[in-house]
């Protein structure tokens, strides 16, 4: 099949939607399929040989974060020129509900459109205030697809659609038999933290919170965190025990994800809110790192209510110190979790994700290929 995939947010900024696109294309493209990714980029020399660069997108806060967003006449002009010189079979747009591509490019195109909504966001006031205005775009997607139970919901919730529940993808292989990073290869105890370390839903406050409490009990225990961020006014206001034990690192690259994984004993997942799935989660899991996560309903989900990865109350400092310390004390324990985890890894392999994505693709593109709208 030739498909386009229109990816919302900054291809060369880190981010869940722009991996997923990433690696959806590429499992198509090995699979033999023809696929084309128009994106927003900074740097265009970071594109892959199958994307096109649709502009540079501006910061703007979105569900809870800052995402790069991109619309206007410019990019409207690219979306249209790349829509014409390829004759797609489908449409995939990702998060057509932000002002970016996705919706772009759904407004832009008639024919076979599918969408995925990777948003969770119970009280989104964008989605309210847009509802009206979203809605003609809307009208012409065959299928929808959502992420997790929680991206469903917030979809029908704001705007009275349902969607086929089809999860985020890891690359398997790709995290099996990672070694650690140089000088977290003897043993000490390590606990990694993976994400941006000034925005606040990822938790690493509550992390933080949590140190002076597992110093008490697992003495020689350090955190790795890598994630881009303010570096300089986190270790400023670190609490003066934990400055020889808070090893920041900063962005990593996609290749030495892997390894930072294998660098802890316990990977944390310390988010309190907004998440719609939990691929951090996974790909950990993958890499046979045990995980310590939120008890937010998409990471119980993804670690099987608790049976592939240990749960702490949202926000509770002290509790999480509790169970990473139970994890890191008890390796017998560890090794169940971790055989069970790599089982539910296996499930969410993006080969098997792809063939079910592709399957939606089939049951709408058997009647027209992909135009420019004509108004």
């Amino acid at each position: 099949m030739r498909i386009g995939i229109a990816c919302p947010y900054t291809w060369d900024v880190p981010g869940g939607v722009q991996v997923h696109v990433r690696d959806l294309a590429e499992t198509l493209i090995a699979a033999g399929h023809e696929v084309s990714v128009i994106t927003p980029v900074d740097d265009e020399r970071t594109l892959p040989s199958y994307a096109v660069d649709v502009g540079r997108a501006l910061p703007v806060r979105y569900n809870g974060s800052v995402a790069r967003l991109l619309m206007g006449p410019v990019s409207a002009a690219r979306v249209r020129r790349w829509l014409r010189e390829h004759d797609f079979d489908v449409l995939h747009v990702h998060e057509p509900s932000a002002p970016s591509i996705g919706l772009l490019a759904c407004m832009l195109a008639d024919g076979p459109i599918v969408a995925t909504f990777h948003t969770a966001n119970p009280r989104s006031r964008f989605l309210t205030a847009a509802q009206g205005a979203l809605q003609p775009s809307f009208e012409k997607l065959r299928a929808r697809i959502a992420v997790s139970e929680a991206a469903r919901r917030t979809l029908v919730e704001h705007l009275g659609a349902d969607a086929i529940l089809i999860p985020n993808g890891v690359a398997v292989a790709g995290f099996v038999g990672a070694t650690p990073l140089p000088g977290y290869d003897d043993g000490r105890p390590t606990v990694v933290f993976l994400g941006r370390i000034d925005e606040p839903r990822k938790g690493l406050d509550v992390l933080l919170a949590a140190m002076p409490a597992l110093l008490a009990s697992v003495a020689d225990v350090r955190l790795l965190v890598a994630g881009p961020g303010d570096a300089a006014g986190l270790r400023a206001r670190l609490d003066p025990r934990l400055r020889d034990r808070v090893d920041l690192i900063g962005l990593v690259s996609d290749a030495d994800k892997p390894r930072v994984f294998a660098s802890g004993q316990v990977y944390c997942a310390p988010n309190t809110g907004q998440e719609s799935f939990g691929i951090v989660l996974l790909e950990a899991m993958a890499a046979g790192t045990p995980v310590v996560a939120s008890d937010l309903d998409a990471f119980r989900r993804v670690l099987d209510d608790g049976r592939a990865g240990r749960l702490f109350e949202v926000g509770d400092p002290a509790r999480l110190a509790e169970v990473l310390a139970e994890v890191l004390t008890d390796p017998g324990g560890v090794t169940d979790l971790v055989r069970h985890a790599h089982t539910v890894a296996q499930a969410y392999d993006w080969r098997t994700i792809a063939e079910r994505i592709v399957g939606v693709y089939r049951m709408v593109s058997g009647d027209g290929r992909v135009s420019v709208a004509s108004s």
